[in-house]
């Protein structure tokens, strides 16, 4: 049911008039007299945002820390949600900080008790993050720890009951399973050859249960920027396969660490062929009664996929990097067109099987559809034109992943095209108040924007070291500065530097140190911020952990965070006249700003900041000193 809004209209003002009326009493006279501090640059935040809703544009509003940005699109958000009659969205960097933004004591709450306001916020939380009970089955037949014990303990009882899903409660969300590692819940996630529209448990599903539940909401669906983007890659095709989109229509985004989107949207918009998911897939299909021309159609393709794969490691360029290159030879060209054609051939034989029904209608179903867009992944591969490509390890396995166009022209399409107010809100969106490197990431052309900066006094609570060392000696210089049991952030520039960390660094010391990836991370930082875990190792924190006081004192920057040498920064590079300047160094910029951004949150925050800096690093400290928030020690 459509809510009221949180103030009268009259004949005489505009919505936004009104609007800018309710923005000034809440922030100059109610809040305050709540015991919220009025920031002079909180408010201006607001009225930028109230004025691009009014023209429906893009907004890029960089705030400093502590301006409270967040109460700043929360105010005009719920409000324009309700005058339009559809939710506002609200995309966060990663699945954490949804949980930040709606946990007990954060804004939203602090909004429902001191204004009376009841905000109807709902969660949409990535495909990944619920339980798929057609892969909990399997795993079931396998497993022996405690941990499958736990969630299926878990399942409300209703679900495998006959009758009405009405009374059973959405479930099974990954952030209910805290003590599952990440890679025991891989083995029963939701993941991409699950093909949800032909699945016999659709109804009962967990993710289907939240789905439901989220596009009821009237003020506010929060999700990450990577289920926002899953939605526009999908949209087109669900739409046109008589499915709902993943997200219901909204009113306007705020894109919460909006600098993050172009890596979400790089995710989203790409094919994935993996190693063993087809072998394992056509096994499936090999049953009893099966026609002998389809069994020796799905050998042949698992034969050739096989020796694809074989000579594509051939052709990979051994490095470090997460995302690997790819020298396409001249056998690796005819593989892939040998497969093509495989499955080509493959497809005209499931439409004889589809009418004998001796393959499960599910597992036919899947396989064609997973076979439709494996084809076209090879096809793009193949054809060597403007795509970017190249060999990583997802989920466990060996991934080919292919990325058809550059996010810019897909982005400028599907997203920014719209006339919609969407509002890109972060600590870090410029480099010294130009913001061209974003627009020009994601292709926008026309934009607001501002920068305010932070109203703390960073000379008295903070202190920036510079450590100028080897490679070789920064684990030693860690593990010293770690004598004195402070709480402490590392952060590091990728997975592999972190686990060349942990490698390295002493058995004792490690016991005393939480990784990023041994457990669910939002369970970790819990456990970070109540001292139960003095030292918190992450690749992914740069931005948007919000420890205050006490939970955090020291931030130690183990690499300058530059961006890899991979396909996909190889291709942006090629596309500068000057790669260092228009993309190196602005990406180590703004990552780095979000990196020191974690120490100081609060106006009773204190701390140090260590950067550790190699030879070569040294290099570029002219390029980073004027943009740190304190003359370094």
């Amino acid at each position: 049911m459509r809510k009221s809004l949180p103030f009268e209209l009259s004949r005489e003002k505009t919505f936004f008039d009104s609007l800018g009326d309710w923005l000034g009493d809440v922030l100059y006279d109610e809040l305050p007299e709540r015991g919220f501090e009025c920031r002079d640059e909180q408010i201006f935040m607001a009225y930028q945002i109230e004025q691009a809703l009014k023209e429906k544009n893009v907004l890029f509003a960089e705030a400093g820390v502590g301006t409270g940005k967040t109460i700043a699109y929360l105010l005009p958000a719920v409000s324009y949600a309700r005058y339009t009659g559809k939710p506002a969205l609200i995309a966060c960097a990663d699945e954490t900080l949804i949980d930040q933004l709606v946990k007990e004591g954060g804004d939203i709450h602090k909004l429902r008790d001191v204004l009376g306001l009841d905000i109807d916020v709902r969660l949409a939380k990535s495909r990944d993050q619920y339980l798929c009970l057609k892969r909990f089955e399997e795993a079931e037949k396998t497993e022996t720890e405690d941990w499958i014990d736990d969630i299926a303990f878990s399942i409300p009882d209703g679900v495998y009951a006959q009758g009405s899903m009405i009374a059973v409660q959405p479930y099974g969300e990954r952030s209910d399973y805290p003590l599952v590692t990440d890679e025991d819940w891989e083995k029963v996630n939701y993941n991409s050859i699950m093909q949800c529209a032909v699945c016999d448990l659709r109804n009962r599903c967990g993710q289907t249960l939240h789905r439901a539940h989220y596009r009821k909401s009237t003020d506010l669906i929060i999700c990450s920027q990577d289920f926002l983007m899953e939605h526009l890659a999908t949209k087109e095709s669900r739409e046109r396969e008589g499915q709902l989109p993943l997200l219901p229509e909204v009113s306007m985004m705020v894109l919460d660490e909006g600098h993050l989107l172009e890596y979400a949207a790089q995710k989203a918009l790409t094919y994935k062929v993996q190693a063993y998911t087809i072998v394992e897939l056509l096994e499936r299909l090999m049953v009893d009664g099966v026609r002998e021309r389809t069994l020796y159609a799905m050998e042949h393709l698992q034969d050739h996929h096989e020796l694809f794969f074989d000579q594509l490691r051939e052709d990979v360029i051994k490095s470090e990097e997460e995302r690997k290159r790819i020298v396409k030879s001249e056998r690796l060209i005819q593989l892939g067109e040998q497969v093509i054609a495989n499955v080509d051939q493959l497809l005209e034989e499931f439409v004889f099987e589809s009418e004998l029904y001796m393959i499960p209608e599910y597992e036919l179903n899947m396989a064609e559809e997973f076979l439709e867009h494996y084809v076209a992944a090879i096809r793009i591969f193949v054809a060597q034109g403007d795509a970017v490509d190249w060999l990583e390890d997802t989920d466990g396995e060996e991934t080919l992943v292919i990325m058809p166009r550059l996010i810019t022209d897909v982005l400028s399409e599907t997203l920014f095209s719209k006339k919609m107010p969407i509002v890109f809100s972060s600590a870090t969106l410029s480099v010294n108040k130009d913001f061209s490197y974003i627009a020009s990431s994601l292709g926008i052309e026309q934009y607001q924007s501002f920068s305010v900066p932070s109203p703390f006094d960073y000379e008295e609570v903070m202190k920036i070291y510079l450590h100028e060392l080897s490679q070789s000696e920064k684990t030693a210089k860690v593990e010293q500065l770690l004598e004195d049991d402070k709480q402490t952030l590392i952060l590091f520039k990728s997975k592999q530097a972190m686990n060349h960390f942990k490698s390295n660094v002493g058995l004792m010391e490690r016991l005393n140190i939480a990784f990023e990836g041994d457990r669910e991370l939002s369970a970790i930082v819990r456990e970070f911020q109540n001292g139960e875990v003095k030292t918190l190792c992450s690749y992914h924190l740069w931005e948007g952990l919000d420890l205050p006081e006490e939970a955090l004192t020291r931030v130690i920057i183990f690499d300058l965070p530059f961006p890899p040498h991979d396909p996909l920064f190889d291709a942006k590079r090629s596309f500068a006249q000057n790669p260092f300047e228009e993309v190196e160094l602005p990406f180590m910029q703004l990552r780095l700003q979000q990196g020191m951004g974690r120490l100081i949150r609060t106006s009773n925050d204190h701390g140090d900041i260590h950067i550790l800096l190699n030879n070569e690093e040294v290099k570029v400290k002219p390029n980073f000193v004027d943009i740190l928030a304190v003359e370094p020690q």
